[in-house]
C-alpha cells in the first residue's frame, strides 16, 4: 500500500510551514555571526541583493518541480519531463545534503537546549561569563539533552505534514517574531548602541570581497532551506489552487525580516556591551559571539525587572530560539523521510525511525568533535587549518554543497525541463504570472547570469576553503 503523502491544510499553512523551515538558527545565530565577521552594513547589502535576485527564483523553481512532480528530491529530478538519468544523482545530493546539516544542527540545537535550562534554574549570570560557551560545548550533560531532543524531533515526525510539521509552525513563528522585535526595542535604548546600528546600517562597499560574497550566498541559501531538498518536498505538498510566486514571495520576506531583526539586536548589543569595540576584531567572529551576547543582553535588564525577571525573559527567549531550531530540523528531516516513503514505499513510521538512528550515529561524533575527544576534533587539516568532524561536515555541506545543488536546479529547469514548462507550472494559480516581469527576469536568469554566478562562486569558495586561495584575486 502506498503511504498518504499529506498536504498542507491552507496557503498559510504552507507559509509558516516553509518559514519555520527557514527561520532557525540561520537567521537567530549564523547571520548577526556572518554579518559582524563580514563588515556588517556591506554583508547585509550583498546578502538582500542575493536573496532578491538569486536565491527568490532558486526558490520558485524548487517548489514549482514540487509540485508538479508531487515527489522528493529524486522523484523530482528523475519523473518531470527531461528528468532522470544522471540528474537522479542531483537529487541524491538534495536528500545527504539536508541530512548532514541535519547532524551539525542537531550539536548546536543541544547547547540552546543547555543554555535554556540554565536560565530555566536562573543560572543567568553565569551564563553571561565569557568563559561559558566553551565549558557547555564541552560538558558530558551534552549527552542528557540530545537523546531527549531527538525523541522530540521524530515525535513531531511521526504527525506528518498538517498534524506535525505545520501545526507546530503556525503556533511558533508568530511568538519568535513578536518577542525578537521587543528585545531590539530594548537593546536600541542602551548606551552606544547606535554605534552598532552605524556599523550594521552604513555601508562601507570597500569591505566587499571574495568572503563576504562567499558567506552572503551560502548564508542566504542556508536561511531560505535552498539547496537542501526542502522546498523541493514542501511543494509537493503545495495545493495546485495556491500561487506559487505570491507564497514563495511572502516566506522570503518573513525569513529576511527575521534575518535582519537577528542583527539589529545582536550587533547593537556588541557595541553597547563594549564600546571599545574594534570592528577589524570582529572578523574572527564565531557562533560562540551569539551565546555570549544574548545572556548579557538579558542580564541589563535586572535593573529594570529584577534579577528573576531578566531570568524569565531569557527562558522565554531561548524557548522560542529552540522552538525555531526544532521546525527547521523537522524541516530538514522531513526530505530524507519523504525519500524512503517515495521512493522505497516505506510506511512513515519506519522511515521515522530509520532516520533517528541513523542521526544518531552522525550527531554523537558530531557533538564529541568540540573538545570532548581529540581525534574527532583534530579530524582533519585543510586551507591551512585544523578542523573538526564538526567543522568538516559545516565546510562541505553547508559552505560548499548548497549553492552547488542550487547550481544544478537552475540548470534543470533551463535546459531539461525547459522555461516554458517551469512557466507552465508558476501559471497554474496565479493567472498573472504569464507575461510578467518576473517571468520575463527567470526566462533571462534562471538559465544564464544566475547559474554563472553560482558556478563562479562555488569555485572560489572550494579554492578558498579547501585550498585557501583566491581564485579572482579578492
Amino acid at each position: 500500500m502506498v503511504e498518504d503523502r499529506g498536504q498542507f491544510s491552507s496557503r498559510l499553512g504552507f507559509v509558516l510551514a516553509a518559514a519555520g523551515s527557514a527561520v532557525g538558527l540561520g537567521n537567530l545565530v549564523a547571520f548577526p555571526v556572518m554579518a559582524s565577521k563580514n563588515g556588517g552594513a556591506a554583508f547585509l547589502f550583498v546578502y538582500i541583493a542575493f536573496v532578491a535576485l538569486i536565491c527568490y527564483p532558486v526558490m520558485l523553481a524548487e517548489i514549482a518541480m514540487g509540485r508538479r512532480s508531487q515527489r522528493n528530491p529524486v522523484g523530482a529530478f528523475t519523473s518531470i519531463p527531461g528528468g532522470g538519468g544522471i540528474w537522479r544523482w542531483a537529487g541524491k545530493l538534495a536528500i545527504l545534503t539536508p541530512f548532514m546539516i541535519a547532524v551539525f544542527y542537531t550539536v548546536i540545537t543541544v547547547w540552546i537546549v543547555m543554555y535554556l535550562v540554565y536560565a530555566l534554574t536562573g543560572n543567568l549570570d553565569y551564563l553571561s561569563e565569557p568563559g561559558t560557551f566553551g565549558e557547555v560545548t564541552t560538558s558530558t550533560s551534552l549527552f542528557v539533552y540530545l537523546p531527549l531532543l531527538l525523541a522530540v524531533i521524530f515525535y513531531i515526525l511521526l504527525g506528518g505534514v498538517r498534524n506535525g510539521i505545520e501545526r507546530l509552525a503556525r503556533i511558533l513563528m508568530p511568538a519568535l517574531a513578536v518577542m525578537l522585535i521587543l528585545l531590539v526595542v530594548f537593546v536600541l535604548t542602551l548606551d552606544n548602541a547606535s554605534a552598532g546600528i552605524a556599523y550594521y546600517l552604513v555601508p562601507d562597499f570597500s569591505k566587499i570581497n571574495g568572503s563576504v560574497i562567499n558567506g552572503a550566498l551560502s548564508q542566504a541559501f542556508f536561511s531560505l532551506s535552498l539547496g537542501m531538498g526542502i522546498l523541493i518536498t514542501y511543494g509537493s505538498y503545495f495545493s495546485r489552487e495556491d500561487n506559487i510566486p505570491q507564497s514563495t514571495r511572502m516566506v522570503a520576506i518573513a525569513d529576511t525580516a527575521i534575518a535582519f531583526f537577528a542583527g539589529m539586536l545582536i550587533l547593537p548589543a556588541i557595541f553597547a556591551f563594549d564600546p571599545n569595540t574594534n570592528t577589524d576584531d570582529l572578523s574572527t567572529s564565531s557562533v560562540g559571539l551569539i551565546f555570549s551576547f544574548l545572556p548579557q543582553i538579558f542580564l541589563s535588564m535586572q535593573s529594570a525587572v529584577g534579577y528573576t525577571g531578566a531570568c524569565v525573559v531569557a527562558a522565554v527567549f531561548f524557548t522560542l530560539v529552540f522552538f525555531a531550531a526544532l521546525t527547521s530540523l523537522v524541516s530538514i528531516i522531513e526530505i530524507p523521510i519523504a525519500y524512503m516513503v517515495d521512493e522505497w514505499e516505506m510506511s512513515r513510521r519506519r522511515a521515522v525511525f530509520t532516520q533517528a538512528a541513523l542521526l544518531t550515529l552522525f550527531a554523537v561524533p558530531a557533538t564529541l568533535s568540540l573538545g570532548l575527544v581529540d581525534f574527532l576534533t583534530s579530524f582533519t587539516s585543510y586551507g591551512g587549518a585544523v578542523k573538526s568532524f564538526f567543522d568538516v561536515i559545516s565546510d562541505v555541506f553547508y559552505e560548499t554543497i548548497l549553492p552547488f545543488v542550487g547550481l544544478l536546479v537552475c540548470l534543470f529547469c533551463a535546459y531539461r525541463w525547459k522555461m516554458s514548462g517551469l512557466s507552465e507550472e508558476l501559471s497554474v494559480g496565479d493567472a498573472a504570472y504569464a507575461g510578467s516581469r518576473l517571468e520575463k527576469y527567470l526566462n533571462v536568469s534562471l538559465g544564464t547570469v544566475i547559474p554563472l554566478i553560482l558556478l563562479l562562486v562555488f569555485i572560489n569558495t572550494v579554492a578558498t576553503k579547501y585550498f585557501a586561495i583566491s581564485l579572482f584575486g579578492f
